[in-house]
């Protein structure tokens, strides 16, 4: 057994035996702390990353429900420009009636107008054209003596005329 003391190879096992167990009762506890430590931090970086993990959730249902109200505002909108583009439209289409039903009407009356107009200056010239070819005629056919009589004829008829129409 003194020959097993005298190798060195029992000796270096011996050491190190004596140093695991030394460094063992020594180093446990501050190797324990920076494991509980390291437990530790990783626990938090878990609870942390699962409250993030919660957050999102909630911000993405939130951002979700207002994404869903967005399109239905939008929708609401579309609708009611859609419903006042129509009412603009048939506005504007019963406006247009109108004034062109004025319109139409503006230019029955001024046709008219001038269609009368038109009967007057026909009328009044065929009435010149009738006096003129009566001045002439009268003038190649009547003698003075003639003349004197329709004259003296159509002055004495006045007042009957004026009876007449008076009753007229």
């Amino acid at each position: 057994m003194i020959e097993l003391f005298q190798s060195t190879s029992v000796w270096v096992l011996l050491s190190f035996i004596i140093f695991a167990v030394v460094s063992y009762r020594l180093g446990k506890k501050s190797v324990l702390d920076t494991l509980d430590s390291k437990i530790d931090k990783i626990k938090n970086d878990i609870e942390t990353a699962e409250s993030l993990r919660v957050e999102a959730q909630e911000l993405l249902a939130q951002y979700q429900r207002k994404q869903r109200e967005a399109e239905t505002e939008a929708k609401r909108i579309l609708k009611t420009a859609e419903t006042h583009a129509s009412q603009i439209a048939k506005h504007a289409e019963k406006d247009l009636e109108e004034t062109l039903n004025r319109r139409e009407t503006w230019l029955k009356q001024r046709l008219k107008r001038m269609e009368e107009d038109a009967v007057r200056e026909v009328k009044a010239q065929a009435v010149d054209m009738a006096i003129k070819a009566t001045q002439d005629i009268l003038a190649s056919r009547i003698d003075e003596k003639t003349h004197a009589a329709l004259v003296s004829e159509t002055v004495s008829s006045i007042p009957e005329k004026l009876d007449e129409s008076k009753v007229n």
